[in-house]
């Protein structure tokens, strides 16, 4: 019984090597033509514009200590899974940002009342209108020191 496989005859060989030569070549032209196209897309932020949830408020925040941020004046606690984006639409630590103010839009959770979520603004999205300091937080709860509203 023999249990080795017979090595190839030049025949065989030479009829095998034009096939794959054929699909490394077509291999390299496929690869050749997808690196132009991903060298031309834009990074998020650079000169791209962000879409913003149409229930997001425009406003100046400074995040103070611990859970703590001041927005338009008014001290309001933070959520515990609070986001603050840059404006290339980066994850900021919020430790590295303590004391600095920056314009920005931002959501407040309907039913806690906390910063849920807040953006970095560019000058070209400050400038666009949206609503913002003059708005008042709205909460669904009371407490013994709300006036209360007849």
């Amino acid at each position: 019984m023999n249990r080795c496989t017979p090595a190839l005859t030049s025949q065989a060989r030479k009829g095998r090597s034009p096939l794959r030569a054929l699909a490394a070549a077509g291999l390299a032209a496929l690869l050749c033509a997808a690196a132009p196209v991903k060298a031309q897309q834009v990074p998020g932020g650079m000169g791209e514009m962000r879409n913003f949830p149409d229930a997001s408020l425009r406003g100046n925040l400074t995040v103070l200590a611990g859970s703590e941020a001041k927005l338009n004046g008014n001290t309001i606690r933070m959520a515990p899974g609070m986001r603050l984006f840059t404006p290339q639409n980066t994850l900021v630590m919020l430790h590295t940002v303590q004391g600095q103010t920056f314009k920005v839009n931002y959501l407040i959770e309907n039913s806690t009342g906390m910063l849920l979520s807040a953006w970095i603004l560019t000058q070209g999205e400050a400038a666009q209108p949206r609503k913002g300091p003059g708005d008042t937080i709205q909460f669904n709860f009371r407490t013994d020191s709300d006036p209360v509203k007849k």
